[in-house]
């Protein structure tokens, strides 16, 4: 079993930044791939960043040259990088992370004003 631990979210203004992060803990498992998901009202969750074991990285193309995921795996954390914010960028965001098994974060509001 894993439990996920999401923080960082808030309230920003558009062009500003914000650090997402997700700490993973629990035993006996293997990370394969950490990943950002978002959920806007009305719509379905999209990805927005993954990562996979190795460091290669897979941006949504709305995402790209604002946000960077990174992970540090000595803490099993994912960041997500977040900056240039634009108002379309509010939603929930989700921490992923695939063992075995597919974890959810509980999510974290992220809400840029115009």
């Amino acid at each position: 079993q894993v439990q996920l631990v999401e923080s960082g979210g808030g309230l920003v203004q558009a062009g500003g930044s914000l650090r997402l992060s997700c700490a993973a803990s629990g035993s006996g498992f293997t990370i394969y791939r950490l990943g950002w998901y978002r959920q806007a009202p009305g719509k379905q969750r999209e990805m927005v960043a993954t990562i996979l074991g190795g460091g290669g990285t897979n941006y949504a193309d709305s995402v790209k040259g604002r946000f960077t995921i990174s992970r540090d795996n000595a803490k099993n954390t994912v960041y997500l990088q977040m900056n240039n914010l634009k108002p379309e960028d509010t939603a929930v965001y989700y921490c992923n992370v695939l063992t075995n098994v597919q974890y959810w974060g509980q999510g974290t509001q992220v809400t840029v004003s115009s």
